[in-house]
């Protein structure tokens, strides 16, 4: 179903209005009484950590776009094998601010931001390239995937840190997994072994389907396609491709040569 595909203008609506429910919610959780300090799932960070790369994050989306529109020269991209330490970092330096400013802030750039997107024409949406600050220029749908990575994981793992049983979102579930192919191309070790093989990738949800994916010394290659014939297939349902694909659980059921579906797993760095 294109509407729940963001990378085609027809999802637009759709995941903005799931961006806007998950910030909600996050909000919601990070403004309860003592929340502010309490742990998370992400190493290091407490709830006002999350709140801090949020600011940080979209903020700098902000001048993304502002360049791009400008038709000015970005800088380099970092690359995201920094971007754990200097995403950490960045999120770390508002530690001083109140509850209540980072909150209100964040309330804004939200704001701001679907103010960003929301206008946004088809053509613009698939065809206008904004340079990410560590992946380089991207469509700006990525950037409506961006929020949405950050609103929805990031508030799993202030549910996380919670110690409370809890699960992703459907919505937010399914609207990411086109997007976690990215992710999986743009984390692969820099000292992983490409030597080439091929492996199915069967997902559940509303981007139910199969996808046939190459790995070689160019990197990793998708499509979709039948991988009856593959000698490996990993399953997920759309919320546990998210959160493996984030490094936050090791799911997936492995069918075929196991030893295969690990050898792939094993491939990227997690974020």
């Amino acid at each position: 179903m294109s509407e729940w595909n963001a990378m085609t203008y027809e999802g637009k609506d759709t995941i903005l209005r799931v961006v806007r429910r998950e910030a909600d919610q996050m909000f919601a959780l990070a403004e309860q009484p003592g929340a502010w300090d309490a742990p998370t799932a992400c190493e290091s960070w407490r709830v006002k950590d999350v709140i801090g790369h949020i600011v940080d994050t979209t903020e700098g989306y902000f001048a993304a776009f502002d360049t791009a529109r400008a038709g000015a020269e970005a800088p380099a991209p970092h690359g995201l094998v920094v971007m754990h330490e200097r995403a950490g970092q960045s999120a770390q330096e508002f530690g001083n601010l109140s509850q209540q400013e980072m909150l209100a802030r964040a309330r804004a750039d939200l704001d701001k931001m679907m103010g960003i997107l929301e206008p946004l024409t088809a053509d613009e949406w698939t065809g206008m390239m904004v340079s990410h600050a560590y992946m380089g220029p991207v469509p700006a749908f990525v950037y409506a995937g961006g929020q949405l990575m950050d609103y929805g994981v990031h508030t799993w793992d202030i549910r996380q840190g919670s110690g409370r049983a809890h699960a992703l979102p459907a919505d937010t579930a399914d609207l990411l997994v086109p997007f976690m192919f990215i992710i999986w191309q743009s984390t692969i070790r820099p000292d992983a072994d490409l030597t080439p093989f091929s492996i199915g990738i069967r997902v559940s949800g509303r981007n139910a389907g199969d996808t046939r994916v190459s790995i070689s010394d160019a990197g990793m290659s998708y499509e979709p396609g039948s991988i009856d014939d593959l000698p490996a297939m990993l399953e997920f349902d759309p919320g546990s491709m998210v959160l493996t694909a984030f490094g936050r659980v090791n799911g997936g059921t492995a069918s075929g040569d196991t030893a295969l579906a690990d050898r792939f797993l094993n491939l990227f760095f997690r974020i």
